[in-house]
């Protein structure tokens, strides 16, 4: 099994339990003095040092991948996404692309580990895109000039009325990197919602298979019987 899989197919696995312990460290060290904002300065210094250094470390297992592809360049057009998120949060102003770069690494673990388990995949989605947009729209709002989700209970109850596409209006951003952070809620809402239905429309289409390949079944054993 082991020799089928492609350097970067190998590369991946071994470097998988690394990442997602650097990914949730780095998500904690962002999040921290988002939640915080009376942390010592001292400390908050130190929590962004860790940020950049486990950056670092992503921009290394990109490098990494890139090296071991056999055909770099289609490698990287496949891949644009990595080097997006890895490259754009370096200016402050996109620093919260950040958090998608560290969702982007636990998504590619999550894919792999629970193929065939839909329900739960899209659960572990949803609850982690709601923390993660309460997290990132109190990041850009917080501070902002007319903002209303200042603290982190209702930038949850804002994440959850976006992604789930409702949009009370309670609660809004007033920054542009806020609007962009609800577009993509919206946009993860939506699919997932598609996700639900669909696995939905599975279950039932293959219920009434199953219970229609039963009636067959009894009905040619009576006949047989007969």
């Amino acid at each position: 099994m082991t020799e089928n899989l492609t350097r970067v197919e190998r590369w991946e696995r071994r470097a998988e339990i690394p990442l997602i312990l650097l990914a949730l460290a780095f998500l904690a060290a962002y999040a921290w003095p988002v939640l915080d904002e009376s942390i010592p300065r001292t400390l908050e210094r130190f929590l962004e040092t860790v940020s950049w250094t486990i950056w670092g470390a992503f921009a290394l297992d990109f490098a990494v991948r890139l090296v071991l592809a056999e055909q770099r360049g289609r490698y990287a057009l496949r891949h644009w996404y990595d080097a997006v998120l890895i490259a754009l949060p370096m200016l402050r102003p996109l620093r919260i692309l950040r958090v998608l770069s560290a969702a982007r690494l636990l998504n590619r673990v999550f894919t792999r580990h629970l193929v065939g388990r839909v329900s739960v995949y899209v659960t572990t989605t949803a609850v982690a895109c709601v923390l993660l947009g309460a997290i990132a729209i109190l990041d850009v709002e917080q501070d902002a000039a007319g903002a209303n989700i200042t603290n982190f209970g209702d930038a949850v109850w804002w994440a959850i009325v976006t992604s789930a596409t409702v949009g009370y209006g309670d609660f809004y951003p007033v920054t542009a990197a806020g609007r962009f952070i609800a577009v993509g809620l919206m946009l993860v809402g939506i699919a997932l919602l598609g996700s639900i239905t669909a696995g939905v429309a599975t279950w039932v289409t293959t219920a009434v298979a199953q219970e229609d390949a039963r009636g067959a079944a009894v009905q040619a054993g009576s006949r047989d019987g007969a």
